[in-house]
């Protein structure tokens, strides 16, 4: 099993940083369900800008960790690497 990291840019334009094991399903939830984080459900719709496949959750929850601690310049400076 894989995990992926991954940037979405919320109808306010702000941005949202995640992780999960399988990300078509977690965007739809994000955009459609009431199981999707409390914070996309008010700025939704959400639309995917960016992903990072990786082997094990902790690195993956490690990534997300580190990428939400970064300003919103670097974020975009990834997503348009």
């Amino acid at each position: 099993m894989s995990y992926s990291v991954y940037i979405l840019k919320c109808a306010d334009k702000s941005f949202y940083v995640g992780c999960t094991n399988n990300l078509e399903k977690r965007i739809k939830q994000h955009n459609e369900s009431k199981w999707g984080a409390h914070y996309t459900k008010i700025r939704r719709p959400v639309i995917l800008l960016y992903s990072e496949k990786f082997a094990t959750l902790k690195e993956a929850r490690r990534r997300e960790s580190e990428i939400k601690g970064w300003r919103r310049e670097k974020k975009l400076n990834l997503i348009k690497s």
